[in-house]
């Protein structure tokens, strides 16, 4: 379409054509003609990033943002999205944000870096117009809670934000924002808190990803029962006394022991019989997201159950289950876990390393030990995933490589219902996956003998269909 055409839209068409682009790259079709040198300004989403600490292109920002919201004049605000990095004082960012709230803004997206202390203006927390907030990330601000009136807000996302009141601040948060859906609050730190709660019948994402301290919350409660996804990453709080999760489908759990915690971990060990010493409960936190369905522990989480949970329970719902594996991390608690998930249908393992020890069960190969239990051989799983095959090895180390394959074929041997096992395996040989297929083929016996084995790699575009002993595939 020429120019002339365009020429003959509506400002209303034209700018919402705009809208497409960044504000910075709108700006220049101010060059095309008259009509359309303030036309860029009029569109409703604006889009202004500056990390430059430069003089010269500092100013000339900010005398470009100037510009663009005097252009605008009375007119709506849909969007604002404000990055910018040090440099930038409160007397250029606070008029901003005010005039963007004056003329409504329904988005408003903040990430201003400063190296002082950058105090959010409290309007921000007052407006009848706001349904989407996300501050941070980086050298967030710091936020001191006066009044919150936020009656259309459904999301809020506050990245390394700093609540001066701590747990009243928060909880001023909460009750003001009456129609909230998805709550993230990540890189919170405990320096102002207590205790932390949240209650909400209306939430129904919520995402609370603590900054790494050494210290443990003194209570953590989660009174939010249609919640529907969860994430969760923090030291192990000294207790959960309410946890409300209801409608909960999706989890995902990032529990850690602190230093000290770590110090006092300790083995008795008598002949036969072991003992640990529990250095915290991560009982509570599991019982009350025991009805989840889907669920992803991280290798802390792994060391956390091992050292501090007394008893795992059941998790009748659980169809899909994720572990992180580390190589620092044993899988002592993966044992019980597996035996209380009746109904588990996918089990993920991201990376297979993992520490060596004498109580995993018959989950894998530890020690070499002959193996007496059987939470391998009783799992209902049918969909078995292997991720990171092979990354976690060092480039010169095929033990580790040898170990993984061992234990993918421990797995086949022992997992009597397994329908499908998927490895994930991003080599830019062709020669290794066709290497673990030939291992993989030659087993004298496996327990499920209708069990497909597929090796997936997105680097390599590779076809090859096997079949000897199992139906083996390759896909890319």
């Amino acid at each position: 379409m020429s120019t002339r055409n365009m020429d003959d839209l509506p400002d209303n068409l034209l700018c919402q054509i705009l809208s497409n682009l960044s504000t910075k790259e709108a700006a220049l079709t101010s060059l095309l003609s008259k009509r359309w040198r303030h036309l860029f300004a009029l569109v409703p989403n604006l889009d202004f990033e500056s990390f430059s600490s430069q003089h010269t292109d500092h100013t000339s920002f900010i005398d470009f943002v100037d510009r663009v919201l005097k252009l605008r004049g009375e007119d709506h605000v849909n969007k604002f999205s404000l990055k910018c990095g040090d440099g930038f004082e409160d007397e250029d960012v606070y008029p901003w944000i005010s005039n963007v709230l004056r003329h409504g803004v329904s988005d408003l997206d903040l990430h201003v870096s400063s190296s002082l202390v950058y105090w959010l203006p409290s309007k921000v927390f007052v407006s009848k117009t706001l349904v989407r907030l996300k501050i941070g990330p980086e050298d967030g601000p710091k936020v001191k809670l006066r009044n919150v009136c936020l009656p259309r807000l459904k999301t809020l996302i506050l990245d390394s934000v700093v609540f001066v009141e701590g747990e009243i601040g928060f909880a001023k948060l909460l009750s003001g924002s009456p129609v909230l859906e998805e709550l993230s609050l990540r890189n919170l730190e405990w320096g102002y808190w207590g205790s932390c709660s949240v209650a909400s019948k209306v939430l129904k994402r919520l995402t609370l990803c603590c900054a790494h301290c050494d210290d443990n919350p003194k209570s953590v409660s989660f009174d939010t029962p249609n919640v529907v996804y969860f994430k969760y990453s923090d030291n192990i709080a000294q207790k959960y006394p309410k946890l409300n999760f209801d409608s909960l489908v999706e989890a995902s759990i990032d529990i850690r022991m602190t230093n000290d915690q770590k110090a006092n971990v300790r083995f008795v060990s008598n002949d036969d019989e072991e003992e640990r010493e529990m250095v915290g409960n991560a009982t509570e936190l599991l019982m009350g997201i025991c009805n989840v369905k889907a669920l992803y522990l991280s290798y802390d989480t792994l060391e956390t159950l091992n050292f501090c949970c007394e008893a795992i329970p059941a998790f009748s719902n659980l169809t899909h289950l994720t572990i992180e594996s580390n190589q620092e991390v044993g899988w002592e608690s993966l044992p019980e876990l597996l035996k209380n998930c009746p109904n588990l249908e996918t089990l993920v393992f991201q990376g297979l390393i993992h520490k060596a020890t004498e109580k995993c069960g018959d989950v894998c190969l530890c020690k070499g030990l002959q193996k007496s239990s059987s939470s391998l051989s009783h799992c209902p799983v049918k969909f078995l995933k292997i991720l990171k095959f092979g990354e976690t090895c060092d480039d010169n180390d095929e033990a580790d490589m040898e170990m993984e394959m061992e234990m993918i074929k421990h797995f086949l041997e022992k997992m009597l219902n397994l329908e499908q096992l998927i490895i994930y395996y991003n080599t830019s040989i062709q020669d290794d996956l066709v290497e673990v297929l030939n291992q993989l083929q030659m087993l004298p016996e496996v327990a499920s003998f209708k069990c497909k084995i597929q090796v997936i790699s997105d680097i390599i575009s590779v076809s090859l269909g096997l079949s000897v002993t199992l139906p083996i595939s390759l896909y890319r």
